[in-house]
């Protein structure tokens, strides 16, 4: 086969075979978004510099994120930065795309791929890749605000900085590892007191003894910068962040946050709320399916060495 670099003149290929996937995509979540404009998904991408490779049959785009440079060079493909008619073709392209990445000193790639295509999937596990985070939805259920429950006032600030950094400390433990430090309270601080500066979101919290013992943000899926282009279901709310205090673990907090959360998401509006994890994080890919979340797209991560 002949692999070229991806230039302008395969867009309208590349559109076909994207719509192709998104499609099939569709029939199994028709929350996510219809009528897209393929082409112009592809040529954002070109925009903003992402480079690739080109057979008849299959693309590949990747593009680097500077938001996560902290953590060494990166190459993202993004949901509309690949596709293929068979998964083999999909390989050899990745395979002269990445060989140019890696001459640039790129060993961080991520590749964000539907959860539902397997041999798609089974195509990049073959090329190393392994699932770090899935992406979830559900379509808003009817739920009655749950007692323990309300959302945060600027009263709340303290409490809740002392609670935030136990989503970061949990996540650095075995099996996660995350190379994420964990947040200093200053850190946590700002993000809060931010919080309060916007319109359309909340900080949902759950008390107990006296205490503030969980936190659950929700806000508009649009403020996610992970969840973009055919990743992001229209009128859709987000669970931006969630922790409970591991004291109270197993004793329903989680659960009143989560129908609360759902509340909210209803009361404002919103057809379809969307959640994310890790998926080394035991407790949370766990607790999301469980109630309910399907997993849409998988985000896939491959350092090489």
């Amino acid at each position: 086969m002949a692999i070229v670099p991806f230039a302008d003149e395969h867009l309208d290929a590349a559109a076909e075979l994207l719509a192709a996937r998104h499609e099939a995509h569709r029939a199994v979540f028709p929350q996510l978004p219809a009528d897209a404009d393929y082409r112009a998904e592809i040529q954002a991408l070109l925009e903003q510099g992402a480079t690739g490779a080109f057979t008849d049959g299959a693309y590949v785009l990747g593009r680097s994120d500077p938001a996560t440079n902290r953590w060494g060079p990166n190459v993202w493909v993004e949901a509309a930065g690949h596709a293929a008619t068979d998964p083999e073709l999909l390989r050899s392209v990745w395979a002269e795309a990445a060989a140019g990445w890696f001459e640039q000193g790129i060993r961080a790639h991520y590749a964000l791929v539907p959860a539902t295509d397997q041999s798609l999937l089974d195509a990049w596990f073959h090329l190393g890749f392994g699932a770090q985070q899935g992406h979830g939805i559900i379509d808003v259920p009817e739920r009655q605000w749950p007692p323990g429950v309300r959302e945060a006032t600027e009263d709340d600030i303290e409490p809740l900085v002392r609670i935030g950094p136990l989503l970061s400390r949990h996540q650095v433990a075995s099996p996660v590892f995350s190379s994420v430090p964990e947040q200093t309270a200053d850190e946590v601080r700002a993000d809060v007191l931010d919080d309060f500066t916007m319109e359309g979101v909340a900080n949902l919290v759950y008390e107990a003894g006296g205490r503030i013992v969980g936190d659950f943000f929700v806000c508009p899926l649009e403020l996610a910068d992970s969840h973009s282009g055919l990743a992001r279901p229209p009128n859709a709310a987000f669970i931006g962040f969630a922790v409970t205090d591991p004291e109270v673990r197993g004793t329903g907090a989680g659960l009143a946050l989560t129908d609360a959360s759902f509340a909210w998401a209803r009361d404002h509006g919103y057809d379809v709320m969307v959640a994310d994890w890790r998926a080394t994080n035991l407790l949370a890919s766990r607790f999301w399916p469980r109630r309910g979340f399907r997993t849409t797209f998988l985000r896939l991560h491959r350092w090489i060495g």
